[in-house]
């Protein structure tokens, strides 16, 4: 019997137009969309699907990622999909929380906002950087950035790919000594911020408060928290690791391993692009990867489960 796991990507993958056949094609999906309407104030599908200069503002961005993939996971579970576990990459951690009953969509939409405009807050654009270091194991990388104040790893996506983050010149300066240490490349990566660094910890903190007013549910299967990369079966320690998952590393490799470890060789990733598909390519290949992006996909995904 095939275990599925299903997964979210995280910000950066967000195009316009994602999300927009599923609201044409299905009336789960179209009342997805819908609700994130009110709850927002703005219109959901205007931000998503007409080119505007907002999708990719952080603040934006959040909700709208997490709506378009909660719309197309509706879909899939009504075609009779059901996961045995699920993760999502930093901010597509929030969908999964969804996906496993832990917080409503309501919740996962509303805070996710709440989540945007306090990371956009958090640094002045300009002081914090991003870089993608390629080609260097994750030992040599925390040689360098244990090393080095202000650098910290942001997100441990796959062997041969690791971002690293926190203040503009710390970054550079750490690229280089990564080049010097063997790395093929260091990639300045264009974001609004340095996610996932100490820098971000006090929005972490004012998260707590936004998180204080929403309820926690026991998880109806286990989703696999960033923080950790362990999995999560009761509602008790989700706030706590949410608060830290905004500062700390997204152990996203070790994630994944812990799944295949657990017997799971199926993974649907479910939200636009196919990021997650390709850091799969390169954790194992010999597990199944699926990808739900546009509306034709539930039909191969249906077919390719038999």
């Amino acid at each position: 019997m095939s275990k599925i796991a299903f997964i979210f990507p995280g910000q950066g993958a967000q195009v316009c137009g994602m999300g927009q056949d599923f609201y044409e094609n299905s009336e789960t999906a179209k009342a997805v969309f819908d609700r994130a309407t009110e709850l927002m104030g703005f219109s959901m599908p205007e931000l998503c699907f007409e080119k505007n200069d907002r999708l990719d503002i952080t603040e934006y961005t959040q909700a709208a990622m997490v709506t378009a993939s909660i719309a197309m996971m509706k879909v899939l579970k009504e075609r009779g999909v059901k996961p045995d576990v699920a993760a999502g990459l930093s901010l597509g951690e929030y969908c999964a929380l969804a996906a496993a009953g832990v917080m409503s969509e309501d919740d996962a939409i509303a805070t996710v906002r709440q989540r945007g405009i306090l990371m956009q807050e958090a640094v002045p654009v300009g002081e914090g950087a991003m870089a993608a270091i390629l080609a260097l194991d994750a030992e040599a990388i925390e040689a360098v950035t244990d090393s080095m104040e202000g650098v910290w790893i942001a997100n441990y996506n796959c062997p041969g790919q690791i971002v690293i983050s926190g203040k503009k010149a710390a970054v550079e300066e750490a690229c280089e000594k990564l080049k010097a240490a063997g790395a093929k490349r260091a990639i300045m990566l264009n974001v609004s911020g340095p996610f996932h660094s100490g820098m971000l910890t006090g929005a972490g903190e004012k998260l707590g408060k936004v998180l204080e007013n929403v309820e926690i549910h026991e998880p109806s299967i286990p989703y696999v928290a960033n923080v950790t990369a362990q999995y999560v079966t009761s509602a008790e320690p989700v706030k706590e690791l949410l608060i830290k998952q905004v500062s700390s590393s997204v152990r996203w490799q070790q994630s994944v391993e812990a799944m295949i470890q657990d017997g799971v060789d199926t993974f649907i990733e479910i939200g636009p692009g196919k990021t997650l598909a390709g850091f799969m390519r390169k954790i194992d290949k010999s597990v199944k990867t699926l990808n739900v992006e546009k509306w034709e996909d539930i039909e191969k995904v249906m077919e390719s489960l038999g």
